[in-house]
């Protein structure tokens, strides 16, 4: 049996992205936005508010920086995304994180977030409040790799539940892409 539910994205696992920039005086700035995905290759999409301090900043710097928020990380992570950087000036040092400038862009990378994005902001449109970055460089803590590849036994990236509000560690390895179906065939 099946049960309706009222009209809503439920898309699984929602990604805890942390959008990270500085402003006009070279202070880094980051929120956590969970409305974002992969729109091509090396392209980003996120659904972003212009009100946000961080909105100001990438629409003035063209310049931001994309990390997935991990466990050990989920208590700034949600700190930065319920305290506006409008409000508080030294939101990244509350949060105990420590920026270091990205190695292409003009944007912080969070020593502490261990696989960030560096990208190039490509458009931002203000109807759809949709920012599409192109991804230029990404930087990940050698903790996390297996050789060059990220290895998610290692890296352990939450998740969002927008309909309950809960952050997800993400789970065990259920299946090999690409090969798996090729039982049925």
């Amino acid at each position: 049996m099946r049960k309706n539910l009222k009209p809503k994205a439920y898309i699984y696992p929602l990604p805890v992205l942390i959008i990270g920039t500085y402003d006009e005086n070279g202070v880094p700035n980051a929120m956590n936005a969970a409305w974002g995905t992969v729109c091509d290759s090396q392209e980003v999409s996120i659904c972003l508010s212009s009100d946000h301090k961080t909105v100001k900043n990438l629409l003035k710097t063209k310049e931001f920086t994309v990390a997935m928020a991990d466990v050990s990380n989920v208590i700034p992570a949600d700190y930065v995304g319920v305290v506006s950087g409008n409000d508080v000036v030294n939101k990244i040092e509350k949060a105990g994180w420590h920026a270091v400038k990205g190695e292409v862009v003009n944007a912080p990378v969070f020593e502490e977030l261990p696989l960030v994005l560096e990208c190039k902001l490509k458009s931002y449109n203000f109807d759809t409040e949709i920012a599409v970055g192109e991804v230029v460089n990404v930087s990940a803590s050698e903790s996390i790799l297996t050789g060059d590849k990220v290895d998610l036994n290692k890296f352990k990236p939450i998740a969002y539940d927008c309909e309950n509000y809960g952050y997800y560690a993400l789970g065990e390895k259920v299946g090999q892409a690409f090969s798996d179906g090729l039982k049925i065939k």
